[in-house]
Parts: C-alpha cells; structure tokens; sequence
C-alpha cells in the first residue's frame, strides 16, 4: 500500500515541527524551503528553525504562560523543545538557546528523517493536489502571498516587528557593567548597565530625536506591543523605558550600593557569551544612527556591533473567519495553515500550531480520527482555539497566557503565581493522558 504525502511549506519552527510530527504518524513528508536560494529580511543562516535572539524562546517558568506552552510541547515530545533544551544556555528564568546549536539540531534531525523529502526551493503557489500545510512565515510575500490572498478572500492584514542589536563581549566594558539578574532569580545571568538620572536624560532626548529607517508600509506605526520599537516607546513618555526593559527594579550596582536610575540588561546569544543582546532594545534607527546613540548607554560605549537591529512587516490572515481549530481551512480540508502567519505570535506558539497541523494533517491522510483533543483547559488547545474562534473581534497577533484558558471553576488560596500553577497542573494532567492516547498511532 503506497504511504501517503503531505506538503509542507517552509522550514522554520512551524514547519519543522510539522514535518517531525507527521513523520513520526508514519506519513511521508515533502518539505519545501527556499534558504539558501533566496532569504527573507529577517533571515541570516541557512539552516531550518532559524530564531532572530537567544531569548526568542522567552519563560521557562510554568506560571507563565508560554513557560506552560513548553512543557505541553516537551510531554508530547516536541523537536522544538528537544532542541531548544540540549541548547540551553544561561538565562534566570528564561529558555535561552545557542541559535546556531539550536537549528543545527532541528536541521540534521529533518535531514535524516527518512521519511522527510527537503526540497531547496522556492513555492510559487498553493499546490492543488493532496494535502499542505502552509507554514511560510509572517514575511511571506510574492507570488505565495497572492495565491495565499486568492484562497483566503485577500482579506490582507499585517503588523510591523522588530529585532534587538547583538553586541560582542569583547567590547563591553565590565568596569562598568556588572553581572546579576533582577532579584538575584536564576543566578548572575544578565549584564547590567546602570545610569544615573544625568545619563538617562541624555539617553532619552538623544534616542527620541535619532533619525529612523524607512520601513515600507510602516507610516501608522502599527506594532506588536511585545516587540515595540526602543524609540516608539520612549516617545510615549519620558520614564517609560525605566517602568518596560530600562526598569532598575531588583538590581543594586556594586560600584554604589544602591539600585541604579535606569538599567540596560545584555543577555548571552550563544553558549561561549562571546556576543550578547541588548534585552528589548528592538529598533528602526538607522545603522548609524544605532551605533551612535546605543554607545551612550555605560558600559557600551565602545560596543561592536556583530548585528544592528531591524525591522520587518509581519503578516497575518484573519483565522477566526478561515480556520479552524485544527488550523485547517474551514471552507478547503486539504489545506492547513501553521506558524505566525495563523496569528499565534512567538516562537514556541509557532511550534505549538506547528505540532496540531503536522498532527492532523497527517491523520487526514491517514483517513483516521484523533483518539484525543486538547481543551481550552491546556494552553496549546487554548492557543487553537483562539483562533478558530469566530466570535473573536478586531482579532490580532496573540502570546500564549493564561487569559485564554478557560476557567478553573474554583477559587485557589494565595496570589497569581498559585492561580496559575493550578491552571498549569489541570492543564498537564490533560496533556500527559493525550499523549499516552497518541502513542499508539505513532511508529
């Protein structure tokens, strides 16, 4: 009996996932991805799951809701998160990952699958024949995004993102700087660059008068609020970098004892902290621009910079009206969307929708049925369901938290944290017996 084929459209976590998932159902897989013949804005590296910062991961903790997102994925055994903890590299509470490490993994796991055909090139329309899942990105453009547009009504929505520069370890001074995360949580993970209130006025006047990059499109500022450009925010009110990633909160510099007036953190990009992230500082500033005002922070002002900040339109369809909660076309059954072009904003939530679509794309050729379903009582069935869900209005890019879960039904004794932990224990208690029920399919 021929074994049946799927396609898949484009390697990153979404898709990787996919593949890895219906590849493990016993489905043969066609992965399509275009790197290296031609990359996207954001795109560096030639390899499959390429992630923009070592932080893109975000909580690891289970009372927040992607750090709950995790731990659902690494019970139904995830690639992702296989990858993501064998990266592992120092970050309090966050999952901070080795990026080169990370998709290094994820890439020869998907090579040597045999049962997964990588095809290096580009897709210039939705297949006709068989099932695909659809997991290009949101930067999907070109004659994809118009057979995309076509199939869905060109019903065109999209947002603005942006990444943080990566500066070298070797030029920051630790005269300066001084290691320690906020409240002393996961041990001395972060650099701290603390400013005086002399510093923080020139900083803000400097970075608010800085002349910015064009960004096609880019004219409402219309931006994710996770990702929210440096200088966007500082516009909104003078201190309020000091209450977002400027917040000293927590952190006490050493050369005076006392908490500082503003802080900037830089986080570890890779396992040898030979570069590191300047934490929330995404940007549209010009390049020199960039160099010029991020070198007034302490401590960087003989930064090098081995990756200025940029910015990018990211692209959405209207999934409440298109999907269902299997992320699969309502009105074409063969065709599955997966990844941030659902409206699931992040990376894990990208590999999460990425896990459900590979999963029911590859029952559907199978012609089975799912011995399970994930409720809106775990965070990856809260995630589908959101947006699946056609009540939902004005629908926009959505984070994993625990506003979409549906309610416990009791009260619980103490604060956030434990509210959240019981939500987190309901939900992966659900999750382990899913998974139990799924193993049988598996080969």
């Amino acid at each position: 009996m021929d074994i049946p084929v799927i396609t898949i459209i484009g390697a990153g976590l979404a898709g990787s996932e996919a593949a890895y998932q219906a590849s493990r159902l016993g489905v043969k897989v066609r992965l399509y991805e275009m790197k290296p013949k031609r990359k996207s804005p954001a795109h560096h590296s030639n390899g499959f799951a390429e992630l923009v910062c070592s932080n893109s991961l975000r909580s690891n903790q289970l009372e927040n809701g992607v750090g709950l997102l995790k731990e659902e994925l690494r019970i139904l055994g995830s690639l992702i998160m296989q990858s993501a903890d064998q990266s592992q590299v120092p970050a309090g509470g966050a999952l901070a990952v080795d990026r080169e490490e990370f998709s290094s993994f994820i890439t020869k796991t998907i090579l040597n699958d045999t049962d997964i055909d990588v095809i290096y090139d580009e897709i210039h329309s939705i297949p006709e024949d068989g099932i695909v899942i659809i997991a290009t990105g949101p930067l999907t453009d070109g004659d994809l995004y118009d057979s995309i547009m076509e199939k869905i009504g060109h019903q065109d929505m999209h947002f603005f993102d942006a990444a943080a520069p990566i500066v070298t370890e070797a030029s920051i001074d630790r005269s300066v700087c001084f290691a320690m995360s906020r409240y002393g949580k996961g041990g001395d993970d972060y650099l701290n660059c603390p400013m005086n209130e002399e510093e923080y006025r020139r900083f803000y006047e400097a970075i608010t008068t800085a002349e910015l990059a064009d960004v096609k499109g880019f004219d409402k500022e219309t931006v994710f609020e996770g990702c929210m450009p440096i200088e966007t925010m500082a516009k909104r009110g003078y201190d309020t970098m000091r209450f977002g990633p400027l917040k000293p909160v927590g952190l006490i510099d050493p050369r005076t004892g006392e908490e500082p007036y503003a802080c900037v953190q830089l986080r570890q990009d890779d396992r040898s902290a030979s570069i590191y992230n300047i934490v929330g500082f995404q940007t549209r500033l010009k390049f020199p621009e960039q160099k010029r005002v991020f070198q007034m922070i302490p401590g960087l002002q003989n930064a090098e910079f081995s990756r200025y900040g940029v910015m990018h339109r990211n692209t959405y369809i209207e999934s409440p009206k298109l999907l269902s909660s299997e992320y699969r076309m309502k009105d074409d059954p063969k065709v599955f969307f997966a990844g941030q072009i659902t409206g699931v904003e992040g990376y894990i939530e990208s590999a999460a929708s990425g896990y459900l679509a590979g999963y029911y794309a590859a029952l559907s050729a199978l012609n089975k049925k799912s011995p399970v379903t994930f409720s809106s009582e775990t965070m990856i069935g809260a995630m589908a369901a959101y947006i699946s869900d056609p009540s939902v209005k004005n629908f926009a890019p959505m984070n994993a938290n625990f506003g979409l879960i549906a309610p416990l039904g009791y009260r619980v004794k103490g604060k956030k944290k434990e509210k959240n932990m019981a939500y987190a224990e309901r939900a992966l208690s659900e999750v382990r017996q899913n998974n139990e029920k799924m193993e049988v399919l598996r080969k």
